[in-house]
């Protein structure tokens, strides 16, 4: 997930929220405006939604080999069992 840097300014960060014994319950973006303590630390990481997009097309299109290599490994864990 990446940070998202709106039109206006907003940036949307990404947020995990847990339980107690570490188990991921589920992933969310949080809104952060300009005046929000926190921008300024978000910002430099930020990607407007045309980058974001961009990256998440490009990541599909080139990720052939990594996912042929997670897939043998999925299968040998299988195997294992």
């Amino acid at each position: 997930m990446y940070v998202i840097r709106l039109a206006d300014g907003t940036l949307r960060v990404p947020q995990s929220l847990t339980s107690e014994d570490g188990r991921l319950i589920g992933n969310a973006y949080v809104e952060v405006q300009p005046d929000d303590p926190d921008y300024e630390q978000w910002l430099p990481e930020s990607l407007t939604e045309e980058e974001a997009e961009l990256r998440r097309r490009r990541w599909e299109e080139e990720n052939d080999d990594l996912e042929q290599e997670f897939l043998a490994f999925k299968e040998r864990q299988e195997d294992a069992s």
